[in-house]
C-alpha cells in the first residue's frame, strides 16, 4: 500500500486567515497536505484519489521535497480502458519512436513516478494571491503547491480561495452613513478605474437607491458601473437611466430604466 503522508505541516486549519492586509499564500494555503511517493502504485493512488475526492496529490520524498505530482489528467490514457493513445501510422513517423515509447510508458506504467508531471507550477507562502491566480491561469491548473527551499509545506486549490473570498464577502465594510456618503463612496471608486469615463456619466442617491444617469457607448462600461455601485455599502438598489450611443452611426437606445427623473436633470427644483 502507499505510504501516505497527510501530516499537518504548518500552524493552520487551513482556513483564511483574517488580515487587513493583502493575503498571501501562507494565509489561505491547506497545511494538512496528503501526498505519495514517487514509487506509489498506480493502482493504489487511483483508490487514494477516489477515497479522498481529489484530483491530484503531490508526489513527495521522505525528505518532503516535492519531486511531482500526479492529476487525474495522466491518467485517462490507459490501456485498462483502451484509451491509449493511437496515432496515424504517417504521424508516427514524424514523432519518431521516442514520443511513441512515451505514449506507451503513460498508458502502461505501474508506478507514479512513470506518469507524473515533473515540471511542477509552484509558489513561495510570501507569494501573493494574485500571483497565485496568475499563475493558475496561465499553466490551467486547479492547485498549486507552496514551497519553502523545494519542501512542501501546503497546497491552494480553487475551493481555498473559495473559503478566502467567502471570508472576504462576510467582513464586507459597514454601510456608509447616508446618501451623500454613498455618492462620495461611488465616485471616488469611479475615479479608480481605467474604464470608467471622464465625461458623460452622473451618480445621484436618493434613499440609498443609486441612480446612474448620462451617455455611455459600451455595454461593458454600463455593466460595469452597476456592479461597482452595487458593491458600495449602503447601496439599496440600482436604477440605470444610461443611454446607449453607437459611436459610429450617432445610433441610441434608451436607457433600461428609462429617462432620469427630472429632479436629476434640472428639470424641477428641491
Amino acid at each position: 500500500m502507499i505510504a501516505v503522508n497527510a501530516a499537518r505541516i504548518a500552524q493552520s486549519d487551513g482556513e483564511p486567515r483574517r488580515k487587513e492586509q493583502a493575503m498571501k499564500a501562507s494565509d489561505v494555503m491547506t497545511t494538512t497536505v496528503m501526498s505519495v511517493p514517487a514509487n506509489a502504485t498506480i493502482a493504489d493512488t487511483v483508490q487514494l484519489l477516489i477515497e479522498h475526492g481529489y484530483s491530484g496529490l503531490p508526489v513527495v520524498e521522505a525528505s518532503g521535497q516535492l519531486v511531482g505530482i500526479v492529476t487525474e489528467g495522466d491518467l485517462l490514457r490507459r490501456a485498462e480502458l483502451g484509451t491509449e493513445t493511437k496515432r496515424p501510422r504517417w504521424l508516427s513517423y514524424i514523432l519518431g519512436p521516442g514520443r511513441l515509447a512515451e505514449d506507451y510508458v503513460q498508458a502502461h506504467a505501474r508506478r507514479v513516478e512513470e506518469v507524473m508531471t515533473r515540471e511542477v507550477a509552484t509558489v513561495a507562502p510570501d507569494s501573493s494571491l494574485e500571483d497565485v491566480v496568475a499563475l493558475m491561469e496561465s499553466k490551467s491548473v486547479k492547485r498549486i503547491p507552496v514551497v519553502r527551499d523545494g519542501r512542501l509545506i501546503g497546497i491552494i486549490t480553487r475551493a481555498d480561495l473559495l473559503k478566502a473570498l467567502n471570508v472576504a464577502l462576510l467582513r464586507r465594510p459597514e454601510p456608509a452613513r447616508g446618501d451623500a456618503a454613498i455618492q462620495d463612496a461611488i465616485m471616488t471608486e469611479v475615479a479608480k478605474q481605467p474604464w470608467a469615463p471622464v465625461n458623460g456619466v452622473d451618480v445621484f442617491v436618493r434613499d440609498g437607491v443609486v441612480h446612474l444617469v448620462g451617455v455611455i457607448v459600451t455595454d461593458e462600461v454600463r455593466y460595469a458601473l452597476k456592479v461597482l455601485a452595487e458593491g458600495i455599502p449602503g447601496t439599496k438598489a440600482v436604477k440605470d437611466h444610461l443611454t446607449y450611443v453607437e459611436p459610429v452611426s450617432g445610433m441610441f437606445i434608451e436607457a433600461p430604466d428609462g429617462p432620469a427623473p427630472e429632479e436629476f436633470t434640472g428639470g424641477a427644483k428641491d
